[in-house]
């Protein structure tokens, strides 16, 4: 049995090519049937987000399984083979494996430590589930994908640093403030920066919106996704002291907030805090605003600044999560090693022997005046009746070899004669 991966993500294939190769969650059920309907094919699983396509295979033959992929992406993509085999990668078992712990960990995602890869390869694993595309392998090798996730997520900081600029904003209102709920925040300028940072503050507790812009219309729009407030572009003065955040990505090319309406401000609000986020080049709020008591002011480069360093501290926390991809991937590969027939007919052989040696020695030792010929015609009695009572399940489990399920007569064999109990006693 193969598992095989191919595939292509942000790394491998620009965005006119990915929206090529996309397969939403609620469409699936065709094309996973008609996946496993291929004669190499035995189970599958689709994984499509916005930054990948991702084909999952247990295939009984490792090219057969390829070339059977291929088929199918350019078959519902509507694409020339030739158009899209640059862009796709191709893994099998061990390095399969790996690549999906990467993927669920979000070590190969185009932010490190995203959160909603997890969900998402559950989701597609779920479908596939429901749709019966998954058997045996997929569905051990998939739920112990979704439990490398969550520990990588449980046992390192990966996820704990913000790296994004909006999302870095909320983490410095929270180190001003402790908690957001009950703030108010001042949204002045209605781009897609300033709407994604009030989004942020938003989930993170702030309960009131005022929004302001030159164009007036759109402060309207912005106000009305967050039941907010939109007020005129040349008051925001006036209900500055009312804000105890302040978001400005106006566009503008001089200052739009200086450092006496600040001061202002501050006065009416009896100097309670207030954090101020320039996301503007050129700046929109005078740095001097910066000087005044109880006022926090970071610009663009001091969000950056933040970003960087919470990269860095997650690409360490990376090396932690490799290091439990690697004992789980271990793990689960010497399952998989334990499913083909081969060791499996090892398996069986040295449990028969080991019982019989063991319960014949048993009854040899209670017959004192037995001759030595005696005994080794017992023994030989005993070998000849564990080999004939072997002899039809090992030929069973050579011929299903051949098939593309023949590895669930293999761990039925390896369950039936309780072949897996030391391999659990270990986990």
């Amino acid at each position: 049995m193969h598992i095989i991966v191919v595939g292509l993500s942000h790394k491998t294939a620009p965005v006119e090519i990915r929206e090529k190769l996309t397969f939403p969650l609620q469409d699936q059920e065709g094309p996973l049937q008609h996946l496993v309907s291929y004669e190499s094919i035995a189970e599958g699983v689709i994984l499509s987000t916005c930054n990948r396509t991702e084909i999952y295979v247990l295939a009984s033959d490792l090219n057969k399984g390829k070339a059977d992929i291929l088929n199918f992406l350019s078959s519902f993509c509507d694409l020339d083979q030739d158009k899209i085999l640059n862009y796709l990668y191709f893994k099998h078992q061990e390095k399969a494996v790996h690549h999906l712990f990467m993927v669920v960990s979000s070590l190969d995602s185009m932010v490190v430590g995203e959160a909603q890869i997890l969900g998402q390869v559950k989701d597609a694993y779920q479908c596939a589930f429901e749709n019966q595309a998954t058997s045996t392998i997929f569905n051990r090798l998939f739920r112990e994908t979704l439990s490398v996730g969550k520990k990588v997520r449980t046992e390192t900081g990966i996820g704990e640093n913000a790296v994004s600029i909006s999302y870095a904003a909320v983490q410095l209102a929270k180190k001003v403030f402790g908690n957001l709920n009950g703030h108010t925040v001042l949204v002045m300028g209605a781009g897609e920066m300033s709407e994604l940072t009030a989004q942020h503050l938003m989930a993170n507790g702030v309960n009131s919106v005022l929004v302001t812009n030159r164009t007036h219309e759109r402060a309207v729009d912005l106000a009305k996704k967050f039941n907010g407030k939109a007020i005129g572009f040349d008051d925001y003065h006036n209900y500055l002291q009312d804000a105890d955040i302040v978001i400005s990505s106006t566009g503008a090319p001089h200052y739009v907030i200086h450092r006496d309406v600040v001061a202002e401000a501050m006065r009416k609000r009896k100097n309670k805090p207030i954090f101020f986020i320039d996301i503007a080049v050129p700046r929109d709020i005078e740095p001097e605003v910066g000087e005044l008591y109880n006022v926090f002011l970071y610009d663009i480069d001091d969000l950056q600044s933040v970003v960087n360093t919470n990269l860095a501290e997650r690409n360490k926390e990376a090396v932690k999560a490799k290091r439990i991809i690697d004992k789980e991937l271990n793990k689960f590969i010497s399952w998989v090693n334990s499913l083909e027939v081969v060791p499996t007919i090892s398996a069986l052989k040295r449990e028969a022997e080991e019982i019989r040696a063991s319960e014949t020695e048993k009854i040899l030792s209670k017959m004192q005046d037995i001759s030595s010929k005696d005994k080794n015609l017992i023994n030989t009695l005993t070998s000849a009746i564990v080999n004939k009572l072997l002899h039809k399940p090992i030929v069973s489990l050579k011929e299903s070899s051949n098939r593309k399920d023949g590895y669930i007569y293999t761990e039925s064999a390896r369950y039936l004669f309780g072949l897996n109990d030391d391999e659990n006693e270990e986990q």
